[in-house]
């Protein structure tokens, strides 16, 4: 009996550094260049009312209306996506994670990206949304 509780606790202890592991996988491609990088928008009402906008109409369908996640879509409030940097967050809206779901936004002009990762970061982890606009249904 001891032997099994041991086992099962190993296996649990195996199985959580496999998923911390894996939740910061995203951020492994994103290239140096990009993780520096600069929003302009940051920290700008306007431009996270803009983003706030832009996310209802692109994000909000997969990662809920206030950012908490939707099914297996993670939370955009999440500690690892809120201490992810602006040009980390940037990269990924334009590249995607296609293995896990997230399309490519290289098609939203540059501006508006940027509009949507400050908008993100003004979320906060766990917190309300700062600057948040309607909480409509997202659409794609």
């Amino acid at each position: 009996m001891r032997n099994r509780s041991i086992l099962g606790i190993l296996g649990l202890l195996a199985t959580a550094a496999a998923c911390a592991a894996a939740a910061g996988n995203w951020l492994r491609n994103v290239p140096e260049s990009y993780r520096n990088k600069t929003n302009p928008f940051a920290h700008q009402s306007d431009a996270i009312a803009a983003g706030g906008k832009l996310y209802e109409y692109h994000c909000a369908s997969c990662h809920g209306d206030d950012a908490s996640g939707k099914g297996k879509r993670p939370s955009l409030r999440s500690h690892r996506v809120q201490n992810a940097t602006d040009g980390e967050l940037f990269w990924l809206l334009r590249n995607g994670n296609l293995a896990k779901g997230m399309p490519t936004w290289a098609g939203i002009p540059e501006p508006m990206r940027w509009q949507i990762v400050a908008y993100i970061k003004s979320l906060g982890a766990g917190s309300e949304a700062a600057g948040k606009t309607s909480t409509g249904g997202g659409k794609r």
